[in-house]
């Protein structure tokens, strides 16, 4: 979906303004950081000095594996959920010399990592966890008592949350999701305009939360980028400024209900082929079991047949050895399309 009006119309004035057209800071002007801040305040009711608790990155994939190169180092561990976002255990582990451990993401688990299952050696350990919910790819959502125990691992085990919460306002019916701020600042959390206002390629994004590990942060992204367009910056922070308690503003809330009305068909559709999927209450994706018809299948293969009959979904060994018997739909498509998508699988299925 397109990046709303009034943030195009934003950059291309900001844009004019010489001063907006010189070298950024690589952790945010002082006007973008003091937005976050007082987004967060609004809300989740979080305070946060925007000084030293804030800073911006170029959207939420560079962070990532940027945080990483500040803590990890050759043969350190990285707990990191499976299936989940790829940059967690590749370019913010692996290309650090780091070694991911892979919390399997269970449905009989709700698709949260089981605690009591990894063994007091590795949590000892671990050097850094990556946290995600609302999930990239699951959907699945976590109660914020799952968040309190995680935090209580930490601290008895020593390590780094970075909670990746980008899907925050991707939230369905009356859900609201946590941050991991309202429960303790020892941690830092991530997010980005990028799902927020449809701003995928203008990349601006921000960490939040503990100022030692930002600190750490900025000296990083110091010797390696220059900082996001200011003018982008102050787009991004018209739009956040939009918010006046912790219900999404009318821009955010009216492209939800759209995301919102397609899952709809989409899953109402998918099971009345017999393809049975469950309706999640975040994000813009389906994670579903491969229909039972084909369950001898490996998802590579199955995916392969959909695109036989013109469906493209992405397998879920795309996202870790735990996604195989799954694949992930994105409702990036418009209702037309996805109800044609709906008559082509069920040409494959019945």
């Amino acid at each position: 979906m397109n990046t709303p009006n009034f943030i195009i119309e934003e950059m291309i004035e900001q844009a004019k303004i010489s001063s907006n057209q010189n070298y950024p800071s690589s952790m945010g002007e002082d006007f973008f950081r003091e937005s976050v801040a007082r987004w967060n305040k609004v809300r989740y009711g979080v305070n946060l000095n925007p000084e030293n608790e804030v800073t911006h990155i170029i959207g939420g994939k560079e962070g990532v594996a940027n945080i990483a190169r500040v803590f990890i180092n050759p043969g350190d561990l990285v707990l990191c959920p499976n299936p989940g976002y790829p940059v967690y255990a590749n370019g913010g582990t692996k290309l650090c010399d780091g070694e991911p451990y892979l919390m399997p993401l269970k449905k009989e688990n709700n698709f949260l990592p089981d605690l009591e299952d990894i063994d007091a050696e590795i949590l000892k350990k671990a050097k850094l966890m990556y946290l995600n919910y609302p999930n990239n790819p699951t959907g699945a959502v976590t109660p914020i008592d799952f968040l309190k125990k995680v935090i209580d691992y930490a601290e008895d085990y020593n390590f780094i949350i970075i909670y990746d919460n980008p899907y925050s306002e991707f939230t369905f019916e009356d859900y609201i999701a946590p941050s991991i701020l309202q429960i303790s600042n020892e941690h830092v959390e991530l997010n980005s305009a990028s799902k927020m206002f449809n701003m995928t390629g203008f990349r601006c994004g921000w960490v939040a939360g503990n100022a030692d590990i930002i600190k750490g942060l900025r000296k990083v992204k110091s010797q390696i980028d220059s900082g996001g367009p200011i003018f982008i910056q102050k787009a991004v922070a018209k739009g956040l400024d939009l918010y006046t308690s912790q219900e999404k503003p009318d821009v955010i809330r009216k492209n939800v209900e759209i995301y919102e009305t397609r899952r709809n068909t989409l899953v109402k559709g998918l099971n009345k082929l017999g393809w049975k999927t469950d309706l999640p209450k975040a994000t813009f994706y389906i994670w579903t079991q491969i229909p039972e018809k084909f369950s001898e299948m490996n998802c590579m293969d199955f995916v392969k047949t959909l695109i036989d009959v013109g469906v493209i979904v992405t397998p879920g060994t795309g996202f870790g050895e735990y996604g195989e018997g799954y694949v992930r739909f994105a409702l990036t498509q418009p209702i037309e399309r996805i109800i044609e998508a709906l008559e082509r699988i069920n040409k494959l299925l019945n």
